[in-house]
């Protein structure tokens, strides 16, 4: 039981992730067996299973995030008789979908938010998306404070949080010098985060002393990149790609600008982690990012799919330093007014207590 009134169960497919989340939090955990893909069988099985566990432990509050988590969730807990059915809107990948599959994914989207009794878009332009595609009514949608779904602890992301000598050994074990620009972009390697044009833009640079950082892995059996992409990233000596990393502190504290060219997203947290740590970016014109980056103040706002557009906007940022060192300054400003951690917790925090207080005034 938490210090606020709540027993938490976290519920996922299994994996070292939901282990850590129990050490890490101190809370009872369940695997349950989700597909990341579409797949009636399995998502069947894993709505009867999730509908079995609700009624097992009869909780007041089942709160989803992700579409797939989404409908199994609130579905799963409706049939159940759940009274209060939370949903966190953090991205939609129907966006990018078209013919059939973007109609079965926009029936699914339907039926999740038909069965939540509040829906949580984690972005203003999010939940505008939601509007103009009929997904539900404005009534039944919420975003918590300016946006994000947990905010950032800006303590932790911070640019005091790495040391000089962490940074001075990152940087001779990727072969950085002083002289150099470092461009960085965190996050999967998959063509719907904008890698193909990330990469053609970079390689056309014309400086010497520019690298880019790619931290992150790739997804080949979900959203492949190009072939040409992938022959640049292995033959460009100034492409450092480190993988999935843990901690992304001192990665983002030796770079000099977050490069986030993503065709979608509900609220990115890697813009907030980038921004905190002292960065300013370069966006696509999307929900999320352009609501955590001002053009010109924080960063720079592109067209999505826009090679030459990114490809100037990087040439640009290199030759401009003081500007890019104040709008660093900036972002961190930027992200401490608006998406601190705490503030976000404390909201959402509100919003339960208030709706199990409404539901028991009712019943």
């Amino acid at each position: 039981m938490s210090e606020n009134g709540f027993e938490v169960i976290g519920v996922s497919s299994d994996g070292k992730e939901l282990k850590e989340v129990a050490h890490d939090e101190g809370i009872r955990t369940i695997p349950l067996e989700m597909s990341r893909t579409i797949s009636p069988l399995k998502d069947l099985k894993a709505l009867w299973e999730f509908y079995r566990l609700c009624k097992k432990e009869k909780p007041d509050i089942v709160h989803s995030h992700t579409p797939k988590a989404g409908i199994v969730g609130m579905l799963g807990a409706r049939l159940a008789g759940v009274p209060i059915r939370l949903h966190t809107v953090a991205g939609l990948p129907l966006m990018e979908a078209k013919g059939l599959k973007r109609k079965l994914l926009d029936f699914v989207e339907q039926l999740t938010y038909a069965s939540a009794t509040r829906v949580y878009p984690n972005s203003k332009g999010l939940r505008d998306f939601i509007l103009a595609n009929n997904y539900t009514s404005k009534e039944k949608l919420k975003v918590i404070g300016n946006g994000s779904s947990n905010g950032i602890d800006t303590a932790h992301f911070s640019p005091t949080a790495v040391t000089e000598e962490t940074k001075t050994q990152l940087k001779q074990s990727l072969g950085i010098t002083l002289e150099d620009f470092v461009f960085i972009f965190v996050g999967r390697l998959v063509s719907d985060k904008g890698i193909n044009e990330l990469i053609a833009a970079f390689d056309q640079l014309s400086h010497a002393n520019a690298k880019l950082l790619l931290v992150g892995a790739q997804e080949p059996e979900l959203d492949p990149l190009n072939r040409e992409t992938l022959q640049i990233i292995n033959t460009n000596p100034n492409i450092l790609s480190v993988g999935f990393q843990n901690d992304v502190r001192p990665y983002f504290a030796l770079s000099d600008c977050l490069v986030f060219p993503s065709y979608r997203e509900g609220f990115p947290n890697v813009v907030m982690q980038a921004g905190a740590m002292g960065l300013l970016s370069i966006v696509t014109d999307i929900n999320g990012c352009n609501e955590i980056i001002e053009e010109g103040v924080n960063g720079w706002i592109i067209p999505v799919k826009d090679q030459n557009a990114l490809h100037a906007r990087m040439e640009k940022c290199m030759q401009q330093p003081e500007q890019q060192r104040q709008m660093g300054i900036k972002s961190r400003e930027r992200i401490q007014s608006n998406y601190e951690r705490s503030f976000i917790w404390k909201e959402l925090l509100n919003e339960y207590q208030n709706t199990l207080h409404l539901f028991r005034q009712k019943h």
